[in-house]
C-alpha cells in the first residue's frame, strides 16, 4: 500500500514529482545553440536555485487537468525542496541521501533511499550532476511554440517517466513537459525564479513531525 501511496500522490518533478525536474535564467548562450546547448548551459551555471512553478497533469483519459503550485528550491548536486502549496499540502525532499515525502492530511511520511527514488527521474535530470549524458539521451526537438525544446530520455527506466521535454526562449528555461508510464502528462511553467540565491542547509533536511506514521527505509 505505501508503494502504490508514494506513486500516486508522488510529485512529478523534481514529480521531480521526479524526480525533477525549472522559467530558469542562464548563462549567455550563441544565439544558434539548440536544446541540447542550452541545457548542459543550465547544468553548469546553475548551482542554487528558488522559483514558484505552477504544475498541470493531464490523464490519459482525458478528464479536467489538476492544477498545483508551490515552491522550487534546488542545491546541486542532488538536494532539492518541492513545497507544494495549492490545493493540498506535499512536501518532497531530498537530502542527498534520502528522499522523504511528507503528506499533511494523511500525516505519513514515506522515506526511500536517494538513488533508488530518482533514476530516470526530472530530478534526477536537474538536481544532479553534470554528467547527464550518462543518465540520459538527449535530442535537440527544434523549435515550438517560440521556444527551442530538448527531449532527454532516460537510459533506465525503473523511474516513472518516459522522456522529459525543456524548452527554452534565448537563454531561460519556459516549460517542462514531463510523460509518465501511467500516461500521464505534466506541464510546468515557472512565474518566479531567481538563479544562484543563497540557501541555508536546513532547507534541505527533513525530520517527520511528531505523530506522522513513518514508512519506507
Amino acid at each position: 500500500m505505501t508503494s502504490r501511496l508514494f506513486a500516486s500522490r508522488r510529485l512529478s518533478l523534481w514529480t521531480l514529482g521526479a524526480a525533477l525536474a525549472l522559467p530558469c535564467l542562464l548563462q549567455t548562450a550563441p544565439a544558434f545553440a539548440g536544446g541540447v546547448e542550452k541545457l548542459k548551459s543550465f547544468l553548469e551555471s546553475t548551482h542554487t536555485l528558488r522559483a514558484d512553478f505552477s504544475q498541470t497533469v493531464t490523464t490519459r483519459s482525458g478528464r479536467k487537468p489538476q492544477v498545483t503550485t508551490g515552491q522550487l528550491l534546488l542545491s546541486r548536486p542532488g538536494k532539492f525542496r518541492w513545497d507544494q502549496q495549492k490545493p493540498y499540502p506535499q512536501l518532497l525532499v531530498g537530502d542527498g541521501e534520502k528522499i522523504w515525502l511528507y503528506d499533511p492530511e494523511l500525516k505519513q511520511v514515506t522515506v526511500k533511499k536517494f538513488t533508488q527514488a530518482l533514476s530516470g527521474t526530472p530530478a534526477a535530470l536537474l538536481a544532479g550532476d553534470n554528467n547527464v549524458e550518462k543518465r540520459f539521451t538527449l535530442t535537440d526537438l527544434g523549435e515550438r511554440d517560440g521556444l527551442a525544446w530538448v527531449e532527454a530520455v532516460p537510459k533506465q527506466t525503473d523511474g516513472g517517466f518516459e522522456r522529459i521535454r525543456l524548452g527554452f526562449a534565448g537563454d531561460t528555461l519556459r516549460a517542462m513537459e514531463l510523460t509518465d508510464s501511467f500516461g500521464q502528462t505534466t506541464s510546468l511553467t515557472f512565474p518566479k525564479l531567481e538563479r544562484n540565491p543563497s540557501l541555508p542547509p536546513a532547507t534541505f533536511r527533513f525530520t517527520p513531525p511528531p505523530g506522522a506514521d513513518v514508512a519506507g527505509e
